[in-house]
């Protein structure tokens, strides 16, 4: 039964039009949002977070009034952990809900091991127990594929649409709402933290984290997004931002830099090192460049985008000289 709304958590931000930004807590405040979609009584979960947001998302709903059997439906964006580590936990409280995932993610939720093990590799044991905890498995029959162009049904009539935004990784969907004219993007859009707001608007950088990385599908997806004319982004990291068209020249402008760093320094030895190092001196010159005072003090709040961003365009470099080699045989 649904109870009597109450005050809102400081982690959960109404931005209107029945979205709420969830602050799920992971690694710092105002870094990673789950968001959910009310309308006429019924919701959606769009992104989760890691297990330890669950009791946060649950909390949410209790504020705003909601019962847990008015959840249709819990849409990540994709299966990385900082957006779908928590979706199998939160399945398990929501027993009318039915998971949207990408299709070719879909067997990642439904057993999990292979995406924690391939987590593990990337994060190191001691992170994993630290920020994701063990991975619930989804029940197949619960599983609903998304598909390019797909229609989703919230309530009534607010239609949830599904394009296919491969770049940041394969398995990825982004989810257009027409009622707010807003996209649902998780990683597609790259990032933009609260903290480097100025009078010139957010400052974007894209996430290029291992392993599926490609500059070229990027472009065309983001491009993609602009063709529906948003007034407005979701980001998993983070929230709500505007002026889309400005953000976006800045996302991609962001991403050509960073690919001209990593094809300058394919070669380079100890290449990893290399890349976090330019990567720092090139954020630290936008961020200068965009109004942020500080800004090489700055660059704490990004060393994890950093070390990550420089593993997945040594990954992308490593598959290009892959396909090179192959070309020539």
């Amino acid at each position: 039964m649904p109870t009597a709304p109450r005050p809102l958590p400081d982690f959960c931000e109404p931005l209107g039009g029945g979205v709420f930004a969830i602050d799920t807590g992971f690694q710092r405040p105002r870094f990673d949002a789950a968001y959910l979609v009310v309308h006429n009584g019924r919701a959606a979960f769009i992104d989760t977070g890691p297990n330890p947001a669950v009791p946060r998302l649950l909390a949410a709903l209790e504020a705003l009034g909601l019962a847990r059997d008015a959840i249709d439906f819990v849409i990540p964006t994709h299966v990385h952990l900082d957006h779908a580590g928590g979706a199998g936990l939160l399945m398990r409280e929501l027993p009318a809900a039915t998971m949207v995932v990408h299709p070719r993610g879909a067997r990642h939720m439904i057993d999990p091991t292979a995406l924690y093990e391939g987590s593990l590799a990337v994060y190191g044991e001691a992170e994993m127990a630290r920020s994701y905890g063990k991975l619930i498995a989804v029940d197949q029959a619960r599983v609903r594929l998304s598909h390019d162009g797909m229609d989703l049904r919230l309530g009534s009539d607010r239609v949830l649409h599904f394009i296919d935004t491969p770049g940041h990784a394969l398995h990825h969907h982004c989810i257009w709402d027409a009622a707010t004219r807003g996209w649902f993007t998780g990683d597609t859009f790259g990032s933009s933290y609260r903290e480097f707001d100025t009078a010139r608007g957010a400052w974007m950088f894209p996430t290029t984290v291992p392993t599926q990385f490609d500059p070229p599908a990027l472009r065309a997806s983001v491009q993609r997004l602009l063709s529906f004319a948003p007034e407005c982004i979701y980001l998993t990291h983070y929230s709500r931002i505007d002026e889309v068209p400005r953000a976006a020249a800045r996302l991609l402008a962001m991403m050509d830099a960073m690919v001209a760093i990593a094809e300058r320094h394919r070669a380079a030895p100890k290449r990893h090192a290399v890349l976090e190092r330019e990567l720092s001196v090139l954020y630290s010159a936008s961020l200068a460049e965009h109004g942020v005072e500080h800004a090489s003090e700055q660059l704490a709040l990004l060393a994890m985008d950093i070390d990550l961003n420089a593993q997945g365009l040594g990954i992308w470099l490593d598959r290009l000289a892959k396909q090179e080699r192959q070309a020539t045989r």
